[in-house]
């Protein structure tokens, strides 16, 4: 379905070695996009929706923990996306101490997701968002990662790459050739900075949009364009903590995502469909975060009442862990040890303590390295773990 109203964003050009690759025009083009009234009526909702999360985030406490478990949900959803087996859970374990040796090999991939998001989120507040940025995020997502390819780690393509198929001549799609590719990546720099009039989430879908036609990787190019979304909207002011994470959107409607990025960048381009589908994902993302953040202000005022029954020594030093169990909810006996500097025997104590306190419950039954869990809280951000546990009770 064509777009009448907007323009064009490129066209194939026929390459030496006989296929066609999609070369971008000027970017943004030069009459701009236009938006239309339901564009800009969807654009409202989800940006009102965006503006109440930030206002619930800004008066969370313990926000630091919070934020690594939107970010491992992230990371779990983007690597699914490219085919990682390995599930939430799985990231969660991970840094569990007694996890290691059982751990699933595709974890790793999420790993490396969280290490490039959180290293990004940093970076931003000394180095704007730019090639450099993009390209030192890429770096560290593909450092020691499992890749399709040679990756280069941190450096733009020097070759042809595509998408489907097992040649250009029968992909799906053929991304800009390397010539063109840097012109095209100028532009996107250019437009991130721009001082335009487009609506700040419509500027983002297009960011993102933009930079998986240019795929100015060998790999990684999925997981790095998803990172951007979430650290464009922290750069454009829009959340104070970037708490905002489409990929369990874009996984939950997969096919329906690829299809709206191809129709973006075919010569008969639907970019408004593009752009609807994004503004609806916002709105259904920023809606259920703001679900999220209050599920976990009521159970972390339950779950400190009932810490204040302890004695007073007693509930200082368990509300500290479980502070820390905000970030890292599955935990084995050498992580209480290394919180609190605890014997083996003293962790234990204070692992049955938050049994009795029904914080935490023990995941599995192994014999050896027996993990546990806060399971009210990480059932919050796993909606078949919540499932799970409904059904088993």
């Amino acid at each position: 379905m064509s777009n009448v109203n907007q323009p064009k964003i490129g066209r194939y050009i026929r390459q030496k070695e006989g296929f066609q690759s999609f070369t971008p025009f000027d970017f943004p083009p030069r009459g701009g996009f236009v938006i239309s009234p339901r564009l800009y009526k969807k654009h409202e909702e989800a940006i009102r929706l965006v503006g109440k999360l930030d206002g619930i985030t800004r008066l969370l406490p313990d926000k630091d923990f919070f934020l690594l478990m939107f970010i491992k949900k992230d990371a779990a959803y983007s690597s699914q996306i490219e085919g990682t087996k390995a599930t939430l859970q799985d990231a969660v374990a991970a840094p569990v101490t007694e996890e290691k040796s059982r751990m699933h090999p595709d974890v790793d991939d999420i790993t490396h997701y969280v290490e490039a998001v959180n290293y990004g989120i940093k970076r931003t507040e000394t180095l704007p968002i730019s090639l450099r940025l993009i390209k030192e995020i890429h770096e560290r997502l593909m450092t020691g990662a499992r890749a399709t390819q040679h990756a280069y780690l941190g450096e733009f393509r020097r070759s042809q790459n595509w998408i489907g198929g097992k040649t250009p001549m029968d992909a799906s799609f053929v991304p800009p050739a390397p010539d063109d590719m840097h012109k095209s990546l100028n532009d996107l720099e250019n437009f991130v900075h721009a001082q335009d009039e487009y609506p700040s989430l419509v500027k983002t879908a297009l960011l993102h949009a933009q930079f998986e036609t240019i795929h100015p990787f060998a790999d990684g190019n999925g997981r790095t364009g998803r990172m951007l979304i979430a650290l464009f909207i922290h750069h454009a002011k829009l959340l104070e903590i970037p708490v905002l994470y489409l990929s369990s959107y874009f996984k939950k409607h997969q096919k329906l995502y690829y299809q709206k990025l191809q129709e973006y960048h075919d010569e008969d381009a639907n970019i408004n469909g593009w752009f609807e589908f994004f503004l609806e994902g916002v709105a259904e993302i920023a809606s259920s975060s703001i679900e999220t953040c209050a599920q976990i202000t009521a159970l972390r005022d339950k779950d400190f009442v009932k810490m204040q029954k302890l004695g007073k020594k007693s509930a200082a030093s368990t509300l500290e862990i479980v502070r820390k169990l905000f970030g890292q909810p599955i935990v084995g006996v050498a992580e209480i040890m290394k919180w609190t500097g605890f014997t083996a025997p003293g962790a234990y104590k204070i692992i049955e303590r938050l049994k009795g306190l029904e914080i935490l419950e023990p995941l599995g039954d192994a014999q050896y390295g027996q993990k546990y869990i806060y399971a009210d809280y990480y059932e919050i951000f796993d909606d078949g773990f919540r499932e799970a546990r409904k059904n088993n009770s």
